[in-house]
């Protein structure tokens, strides 16, 4: 089970969403060409196999959480998202905070990368239950709403976080959609 994260600090707190401030932090990433649904477990397949120890070192790496999906097309800067894009998406796990660039094992596999995801301020709302596509998207609608109710604008694409493993019953799953705001 996760038990580190990205460290954040919640902003402000709305009705239906929160502001929250998160501190860079470290993802190994990976892209896949596929369907939104099917992306996650193939990408997910590819990064186990670098944090179990398919690395220089056959280095053991703690699963922390959130595992995040974001289209290609955007700027390899840019939050990490799910949303539908020719090009394949991006499947990312964040670092425990004990490695660095610098110390983080070299991964055998071509297809993983290692990067720093700067700091940002983003709006997050959070929902339990299944990881599909009409769940996802009809939580992003919420989320939009909501911002344009409380005169906040966003930019980028939205992230879809999943905290939970598979086997996990669906309704006690953790997921989340952030947006990140100007």
């Amino acid at each position: 089970m996760a038990i580190d994260g990205p460290l954040y600090a919640v902003v402000q707190t709305y009705e239906a969403f929160e502001v929250r401030r998160y501190e860079p932090y470290l993802v190994a990433e990976t892209v896949v060409s596929a369907a939104p649904e099917d992306a996650g477990n193939q990408g997910f397949r590819i990064l186990a196999g670098y944090i179990f120890g398919r690395n220089k070192g056959a280095r053991k790496i703690e699963m922390t959480a959130p595992v995040a999906q974001s289209p290609t097309k955007i700027a390899m800067t840019a939050p990490v998202a799910q949303s539908a894009s020719s090009g394949g998406y991006v499947i990312q796990f964040a670092m425990p905070r004990e490695w660095t660039l610098e110390t983080l094992p070299e991964p055998l596999d071509s297809s993983v990368a290692l990067r720093l995801v700067p700091a940002r301020t983003v709006a997050v709302i959070g929902y339990s239950g299944t990881w599909s596509q009409s769940r996802y998207e009809e939580n992003l609608k919420k989320l939009e709403m909501a911002l344009v109710q409380a005169g906040l604008h966003w930019h980028g694409e939205p992230v879809w976080a999943r905290y939970d493993p598979p086997w996990k019953p669906w309704f006690w799953r953790r997921n989340e959609i952030w947006l990140e705001i100007d």
